[in-house]
C-alpha cells in the first residue's frame, strides 16, 4: 500500500501505483506499506477505467450484481456495500426490507423496491452456493432446489428447510424433503 485515502487507496502493482476505490470497511483493514490482497473489479466507462477493491470475492460478486439493475451504477453499488454488509444486504433484498436498502445514500424507496424485485431470486441462488460446500448444507440446497422445482417461491422454501435443518442436523436428504414438506403442508 502506497497511501490510503478516505475512499480510495493506492496500490503498487509491478512499480505502478493503481488507485483502487473501496469501502470504508476494506480501507480500514489496510495498513500503509504493508503487502495485502484484494478482490478488484475494473469498471471500463469510454473516458474512465476505474478499480473498485473489496476484502473478499463474495463482496465483489455482490458489487457486480447490484449493478444489474437499471439505474445502480459502481458508485452506488459501492455505497451500498459500505452500509450493509454482504450478509445483511442478501437479508434485505430476499426480505424485502426496504428500509435497510433506503438507508444507503442514493437509493429511494422506488430504488429499492426495484432491487428486492430484480435481485431477491439471484441473492438465494449466491447464498445457496457457500453452503453446499458444507455437510448439512449440502442437504440444505438439495432440498430447497427441490422444493423450488416443486413451485414453492425460494423465500419459503428455505425457511421451511432451515426450520427442519434446526431441529435436526443430522438429517438425510430424503427425510428432510419429507419434514418439510409436511411443514409447508400445515401452513397451507
Amino acid at each position: 500500500m502506497l497511501s490510503i485515502g478516505l475512499d480510495h487507496a493506492v496500490v503498487e502493482v509491478g512499480g505502478v501505483g493503481f488507485a483502487v476505490q473501496a469501502t470504508p470497511a476494506t480501507l480500514a483493514a489496510l495498513r500503509r506499506g504493508e503487502e495485502a490482497a484484494l478482490a478488484t473489479a475494473l469498471v471500463v466507462r469510454e473516458d474512465s477505467l476505474t478499480l473498485f477493491g473489496f476484502a473478499d470475492a463474495e463482496a465483489r460478486e455482490l458489487f457486480g450484481l447490484l449493478q444489474t439493475v437499471s439505474g445502480i451504477g459502481p458508485r452506488i453499488a459501492l455505497a451500498t456495500l459500505a452500509v450493509l454488509e454482504p450478509d445483511e444486504l442478501r437479508a434485505a433484498l430476499a426480505e424485502g426490507n426496504i428500509t435497510a436498502l433506503t438507508r444507503v445514500p442514493g437509493i429511494g424507496r422506488k430504488g429499492a423496491e426495484r432491487l428486492v424485485v430484480e435481485l431477491r431470486d439471484k441473492v438465494g441462488r449466491l447464498a445457496a452456493a457457500p453452503a453446499a460446500a458444507q455437510g448439512s448444507g449440502q442437504v440444505r440446497a438439495q432440498v430447497a432446489e427441490a422444493l423450488l422445482g416443486l413451485g414453492f417461491p425460494a423465500k419459503q422454501a428455505e425457511q421451511a428447510v432451515d426450520a427442519v435443518l434446526a431441529e435436526d442436523g443430522a438429517l438425510s436428504t430424503s427425510e428432510a424433503l419429507r419434514r418439510a414438506l409436511a411443514a409447508l403442508g400445515r401452513k397451507r
